[in-house]
C-alpha cells in the first residue's frame, strides 16, 4: 500500500475555538473527538486534531504552515468569511500584499493566520 496522509496535530491555546475557526472557514466536518483532541474530518479522510499546549511548558506556539486545496466555490465562500470577519490576509507568504488574493499557479490563493498564529493558505490549483 502506498503512503497516504492520515492526520496531523495542530497546536492551540483553545482547541475548540481553533477547530471551530477551521470548520467555519473550510466547511470541514466535525469528527469524533477523544482525550486531548478536538477533531475535524477533511475530504479524503484526513483528520485535523487540535490539542491545547500548556502555556507553562510551551510559552510560545511554534507556528506551522497548513495549505488547503479548495475548489473555486469554496474559495469564494471562505474568502468572503475572512473579509466579513475582518481577518487580516495577504496574497503572498511574505505578507507584502495585504488585503489581496493571488492568481499564481493558474488558480487563486490567499494567506491568513488562525487563532493560534499558524499560517494558513487556501489555493484553488495545486502547485504541481
Amino acid at each position: 500500500m502506498p503512503a497516504t496522509f492520515n492526520h496531523t496535530i495542530i497546536a492551540a491555546r483553545d482547541r475548540a475555538g481553533s477547530a471551530r475557526f477551521f470548520a467555519e472557514i473550510l466547511e470541514a466536518s466535525a469528527a469524533p473527538s477523544w482525550g486531548a483532541f478536538t477533531n475535524l474530518q477533511l475530504d479524503g479522510g484526513v483528520l485535523l486534531q487540535f490539542a491545547d499546549l500548556p502555556v507553562e511548558a510551551y510559552p510560545e506556539i511554534q507556528n506551522q504552515h497548513y495549505a488547503f486545496l479548495v475548489d473555486d466555490a469554496l474559495f469564494d465562500r471562505a474568502y468572503a468569511r475572512l473579509r466579513e470577519r475582518g481577518i487580516e490576509h495577504w496574497a503572498d507568504p511574505q505578507m507584502r500584499r495585504p488585503g489581496e488574493t493571488n492568481t499564481e499557479h493558474g488558480g487563486r490563493g490567499v494567506y491568513f493566520r488562525d487563532p493560534a498564529g499558524h499560517y494558513l493558505e487556501l489555493i484553488t490549483r495545486p502547485y504541481l
